[in-house]
């Protein structure tokens, strides 16, 4: 069958769906407002083809049915897609969406483009690669256990764990789907007894739609009223429970279809799109039109890949479901790194809201003054001197802009054994770089992203000038970074050299007739931590002083970098620089790095494209400054380029007033040490 061709324009007559900001990606035209003559007129001179869209047949498609009739306009319905977002719909926007000319997929009592391409056979040439594509599908679901909506964790109550059970699926009470899947509510007290009936050593339990465990609909059943049923008062992940089911009872729910790709046996008492083919046990017969024994995976074709549209949320873009479905997978794995509920204690009002966004998925508990954590929660806490169980601190990619002027971070590390820098114990990143089994995709990965941190000059806060250039000298180069002093990356990385200019007479010493290059830490350059003790005598030792300069360009210009444990170190390697510690860094002891003080619990050795892949893969976390979701580095480093090219754009008045709103920021933080 052939694609829907698209119009060159789409028309709506409900503002709240011309206000679905990615709708125009989705259904890959534009999507104009339109309730009147005059303003059709306007848009049938701008356009050549025009089409009315109704979202599926609620009481507010009426109205774009009536002004398609008034003005023989054809109609098309939408209607969220199968694999729709991460919230609940009142919550967040559509990442896909099913696009209908023939009626709406859940409207049994008519065609509907989906039922076309069920019914439509495969020829020979596509039937095997569309086949294969279909089983590869469901398996990729399953891996990333996704559903229509996938903010819910997969905390399943013991007693669901110790026995035998099957699922019966309840709906919102008047859903539209249920009226147009030839059912009504007396069809649900049929199929509560048809479980209970064919399956009476089994519990029946009855999962809760979660727009009623949200409190906004209403249920077709009640703990009160069926007390022989268990309930699930809780919103839990629905691939958590079809995984366990025996078997899965349901009206029209999308819940049924699900249960499928799971491989589990389906009874319906309606007469959702998925019923009437032979693939379910079905209480109703079948229109007439539902001919035809489709395998699960022509099925799966039709429903998951020709009649939905996606769109990536990192890219903007229309996609494919395959492309899409790593995006959740990995929204599911962040979510459900951490226990649901977390004693945060006392953290800056500014990092709270930035706290929750990174742990999403966990309940976090903020400390009122004098609260203390009665429950025993577990805790997370702001770097590695924090008593918690969970401890939080700045990624290696982090922002365009320092951290200590409040500019929200796009990377923070969370570690359960101490911190990267604490080379005192262990910590996360050091126990998977000593024993995790790096993958040829993530060593590809790794080596991709290093190839695109050169050449895009991106470091951990992409900020200073890039006009310093090498002297003509023969000597060779070398830049020695600055560091906070007070900072616990010294205190307990480095245990004999605590001082910036121990650390400058140590390199002077060593190389009497180097050109040696010193950059103060940006923070002490600002003006917001204090400077080094005796760090002012840096020009007794040294040939040059720079600031005001992004590391990133000068690391293209020197020959080595000396350090304590700056992550200019960790950046000079991914740039072939090479590189002295002086301290025990994260990324020391590896065989990538001259250790003049060798951590002694590191004894392997390692490529750079590992450490890479351990360090910026796989140990932090970050987000997307576009969408707030969970995202890969990959992504923060597009968003970070284009962040500070929109930086180095600014107007004359913005960086007067962002320079004002800069130093106000810094005076206040300086007022603070006092």
């Amino acid at each position: 069958m052939q694609p829907l061709a698209r119009p060159d324009c789409f028309l709506t007559t409900s503002k709240g769906i011309a206000a679905i900001t990615d709708l125009p990606r989705l259904l890959g035209a534009p999507v104009e407002f339109c309730r009147t003559s005059r303003r059709l007129r306007q848009l049938q001179a701008q356009y050549n083809e025009l089409v009315v869209i109704a979202w599926g047949r609620k009481a507010t498609a009426e109205a774009a049915e009536h002004f398609a009739r008034t003005h023989a306009l054809k109609l098309w319905r939408c209607e969220d897609g199968f694999l729709r977002s991460v919230e609940l719909g009142h919550l967040s926007a559509p990442l896909s969406v099913v696009i209908d000319d023939l009626g709406i997929y859940y409207d049994a009592r008519q065609p509907s483009r989906l039922e076309q391409l069920i019914t439509t056979p495969w020829d020979s040439a596509e039937a095997t690669e569309n086949e294969a594509r279909a089983q590869t599908l469901i398996q990729h679901w399953r891996q990333a256990r996704v559903s229509k909506y996938n903010s819910a964790r997969e905390c399943l109550p013991d007693w669901l764990t110790e026995s035998p059970f099957v699922l019966v699926v309840d709906q919102t009470y008047g859903d539209a789907s249920i009226t147009y899947g030839l059912a009504d509510a007396e069809r649900f007290q049929q199929m509560l007894l048809a479980a209970q009936t064919q399956f009476p050593h089994h519990r029946v339990v009855v999962k809760t739609h979660p727009d009623v465990l949200a409190g906004s609909k209403r249920a077709h059943f009640s703990p009160d009223r069926h007390p022989d049923c268990d309930f699930l008062a809780d919103n839990i992940h629905p691939p958590a429970l079809l995984e366990r089911a025996d078997a899965v009872f349901c009206v029209t729910s999308q819940m049924g279809f699900e249960a499928l790709l799971w491989g589990k046996p389906v009874y319906t008492f309606g007469m959702p799109f998925y019923a009437g083919w032979g693939l379910t046990d079905d209480a109703l017969s079948a229109p007439a039109r539902r001919q035809g024994k489709p395998t699960l995976a022509k099925l799966v074709y039709a429903a998951l890949i020709e009649y939905p549209c996606y769109v990536h949320p990192d890219r903007q873009q229309g996609c494919q479901i395959e492309e899409l479905l790593p995006w959740f997978a990995l929204q599911r794995q962040q979510q459900e790194r951490f226990p649901p509920r977390l004693w945060a204690g006392r953290w800056p009002r500014w990092k709270k809201p930035i706290l929750e966004r990174f742990m999403r998925g966990s309940e976090l508990c903020f400390a009122a003054d004098g609260a203390v954590n009665q429950e025993r929660l577990p805790s997370v806490g702001w770097s590695a001197s924090a008593t918690t169980d969970i401890r939080v601190e700045d990624g290696f990619i982090r922002s365009v802009g320092l951290g200590a002027d409040l500019i929200a971070p796009q990377s923070w590390v969370f570690d359960c054994l101490g911190m990267y820098y604490d080379a005192t114990r262990p910590s996360d990143l050091e126990r998977l770089l000593l024993t995790h089994t790096f993958s040829q995709e993530e060593i590809q990965r790794a080596t991709q992203v290093q190839a695109q941190l050169v050449a895009t000059r991106v470091s951990k806060y992409n900020v200073g000038e890039a006009s310093w250039r090498r002297p003509q000298t023969q000597q060779p180069v070398i830049l020695i970074p600055g560091q906070v002093e007070s900072d616990a990356s010294i205190q307990l990385g480095s245990p004999t050299y605590k001082t910036n200019l121990a650390l400058i007479q140590q390199v002077r010493q060593a190389h009497p007739d180097a050109y040696l290059l010193y950059k103060p830490h940006p923070d002490v350059r600002a003006g917001l931590r204090v400077q080094g003790s005796a760090e002012q005598r840096a020009l007794e030792y040294v040939d040059e002083v720079v600031v005001d300069q992004d590391i990133a360009h000068l690391l293209e210009q020197v020959d080595a970098v000396h350090t304590l444990t700056s992550l200019s170190g960790f950046e000079a390697l991914l740039r072939g620089v090479s590189v002295v510690c002086y301290g025990q860094p994260f990324y020391a002891g590896w065989g990538l790095t001259t250790d003049m003080i060798p951590p002694t619990r590191r004894q392997r050795r390692l490529t750079l494209a590992e450490l890479v892949a351990g360090t910026l893969l796989l140990y932090p976390t970050y987000l997307s400054r576009r969408t707030g979701y969970f995202t890969t580095v990959e992504q923060v480093l597009l968003e970070l380029v284009d962040a500070r090219q929109a930086w180095q754009q600014r107007s004359t008045t913005q960086r007067w007033r962002q320079s004002l709103q800069t130093q106000i920021r810094r005076y206040v933080q300086r007022l603070k040490r006092f």
